[in-house]
């Protein structure tokens, strides 16, 4: 197999595997990096979750996720703060420097895209210290706008920059995810500008296939299978003088019910033959 010193799996690709099959597989496979998620970690338990990957090699290269600052109520917005200072906690005990955040949708019964925009803000000011502190950055990922509403009120890589270049970018900067920006013809402008101030944080593959299943969410088509030039996005973001983890990340039904020791091996070498 092709040179995969830089590939990631994250989790949610198979998530029918259990973490320390994960492990184990990544080893077989030499993947060296992995990309997890709080629930199954705090399933498993945090610390020894971390132990488990420390002593089968491997890298934690992003931790999904954070984020869901968009709500009003003053009780609301303390909870999410309280939980997102636990995900920064969960980031360093596993040992990565990355937290990846979905910002949040429209409150309920809400229209006001611009004061949403601006809570995220408010939470990154406070937030972005206490992360800095323990060695962890919060990387900012735009979602696809079908997912504004309810999901992520930042659309598109411009609106994250917009957001991350308020603060330091030790404490603030962005995910290049090309299943929610493949489609933008400002996201290679935005790419450039995001690599000149050190804020491309972590950098996700997922494929873009039609017809979008049912629900949408879980229609992330494997590398390879849709409409997005993976390499030339490689190179777009390596030329923006990014030059950490490639983490595929896929939410599809279909790989879900196959064998997921198999899955991770396609994917690996999804990743060798359309990535590189």
């Amino acid at each position: 197999m092709s040179d995969l010193s830089r590939f990631s799996i994250n989790q949610m690709t198979v998530k029918q595997l259990t973490l320390p099959e994960l492990t184990e597989s990544c080893v077989r496979l030499g993947i060296g990096g992995v990309g997890l998620w709080r629930e199954p970690v705090q399933a498993h338990g945090v610390e020894a979750a971390a132990k488990l990957v420390r002593d089968a090699g491997l890298t934690v290269t992003s931790l999904c996720r954070g984020g869901f600052f968009t709500a009003i109520d003053p009780a609301e917005r303390a909870r999410a703060l309280a939980d997102n200072r636990a995900a920064i906690d969960e980031s360093a005990t596993l040992g990565t420097d990355t937290l990846v955040l979905v910002s949040g949708g429209l409150p309920r019964g809400s229209r006001d895209l611009a004061g949403a925009r601006e809570r995220i803000a408010d939470a990154l000011s406070e937030l972005g210290p206490y992360a800095q502190e323990r060695g962890v950055r919060l990387a900012i990922e735009p979602l696809h706008p079908m997912y504004a509403s309810d999901r992520c009120v930042v659309s598109t890589l411009t609106q994250a920059l917009d957001l991350a270049e308020r603060f330091p970018s030790s404490q603030v900067g962005v995910v290049v995810d090309t299943y929610h920006i493949w489609w933008d013809d400002t996201a290679p402008a935005a790419v450039a500008r995001a690599g000149a101030s050190g804020r491309i944080h972590a950098f996700q593959l997922a494929d873009w296939t039609t017809p979008l299943p049912a629900g949408v969410l879980n229609g992330r088509g494997q590398i390879g299978d849709g409409s997005i030039d993976m390499r030339e996005w490689r190179e777009r973001v390596a030329a923006a003088g990014y030059r950490g983890w490639v983490e595929v990340e896929l939410f599809n039904e279909g790989l879900w019910a196959r064998d997921g020791a198999e899955v991770l091996e396609e994917t690996a070498a999804r990743y060798a033959q359309f990535v590189l």
